[in-house]
């Protein structure tokens, strides 16, 4: 379409919506991929080249890394399933496009926590603080 511009969105424009949860900005979201199982099968009277059907889709898990604040928000969420309750949430990633106005977004369904990484301090750095949250999940949509 005239007008239309195709430029690739940039990497390092984004926002994370976690449903119900308020935490900042994160400094990198990775790993929302989507993979399937290949199934081999053949009938004896068949070539020998076996037929390839699709099998089981996979999700990868996501991770979330941010610069440590003093929200204790998704570590409560990593608390609550230590503690046996595990609550499945929503999560958008949003990529932003040079004006600030959302322009690709991917929606993760049913998403939980397996694992958090507390920062690491050295007294003769001068990093910030990150911490991680590995999310499972069951399903990724691109949704605009």
């Amino acid at each position: 379409m005239p007008g239309e511009r195709n430029d690739p969105y940039r990497n390092f424009r984004f926002r994370v919506e976690i449903e119900g949860l308020e935490q900042a900005g994160f400094s990198e979201v990775a790993g929302f991929d989507a993979s399937f199982d290949v199934v081999q099968y053949r009938e004896g009277n068949e070539v020998i080249t076996p037929r390839k059907l699709p099998g089981l889709a996979r999700y990868g898990n996501i991770t979330l890394k941010w610069g440590s604040t003093e929200s204790m928000e998704l570590y409560d969420w990593v608390q609550e399933c230590i503690n046996g309750t595990v609550e499945r949430k929503t999560v958008t990633i949003i990529a932003i496009d040079e004006e600030g106005g959302d322009v690709a977004t991917w929606q993760v369904i049913e998403a939980w926590p397996t694992r958090y990484t507390a920062p690491g301090f050295n007294g003769s750095g001068a990093e910030v603080a990150i911490e991680l949250l590995e999310l499972a999940h069951e399903g990724m949509t691109r949704t605009a």
